[in-house]
């Protein structure tokens, strides 16, 4: 029996040529089309291999991203707390960072008194209490009763003047208080608060020259 003229015709083995079209038809094919990875799934592989290979600390892989995420959520949180409400306002139990003295303020005893009378006559007892308390520290300073840094507090000066003066103790860490809530935590100053200040300020004066009633020429010079 012969075989079909056709069949006999067709060789068994393709040549390279007829090959390389066979193989191209096949791959351009619907089936391989729809099978070959599009760039959602490249770009998700790449994002799953940058996930494993984060190290973070001892964690690796998904737990090391997550740790990442979280510590840059809250650097985010920071920035935009800082960027609404600006930096935060000094409470009570930071009050005592507040410095009694700026960074360029030299003026004497004298010239900080007038100041806080000046400040006092137009009603703004706030500064007056702040300038008032500078004086006392100022002349405390002039006289070697007390020493001072340019990072000295209120509540500083209170202590170091107070074991210098130990019958003023408790007032001297009463005005350093006032001090702190006028000049640092918004209280409005008030005359009584200028008055307390500039009071002690003279009687520590007439203590130390004088060792009399200091009490009672305080309030004279207050009133005067």
């Amino acid at each position: 029996m012969t075989m079909p003229t056709a069949w006999a015709a067709t060789p068994l083995t393709p040549d390279p040529d007829e090959a390389r079209r066979e193989l191209i038809r096949e791959l351009t094919g619907a089936d391989y089309a729809a099978a070959r990875p599009t760039w959602l799934d490249r770009a998700a592989q790449g994002f799953w291999d940058w996930i494993a290979g984060i190290r973070f600390g001892g964690a690796e892989g998904a737990p090391a991203a997550a740790l990442l995420v979280a510590l840059l959520l809250v650097v985010a949180l920071v920035v935009v707390v800082f960027a609404v409400y600006g930096r935060p306002r000094l409470d009570r139990r930071s009050a005592a960072v507040g410095r009694v003295f700026g960074a360029d303020d030299d003026r004497d005893a004298d010239s900080l008194r007038a100041a806080a009378r000046a400040a006092a006559d137009r009603g703004d007892h706030s500064t007056a209490v702040a300038e008032s308390f500078r004086a006392l520290t100022r002349a405390l300073v002039d006289r070697g009763a007390i020493t001072t840094s340019p990072g000295t507090t209120a509540n500083g000066v209170g202590d170091r003047a107070g074991r210098v003066f130990p019958d003023r103790a408790t007032e001297l860490r009463g005005v350093a208080r006032i001090f702190d809530e006028v000049r640092y935590l918004g209280r409005p100053g008030s005359d009584a608060d200028y008055r307390a200040v500039a009071e002690l300020d003279r009687a520590l004066t007439v203590d130390r020259s004088s060792g009399g009633s200091a009490g009672d020429d305080a309030r004279e010079g207050v009133a005067s």
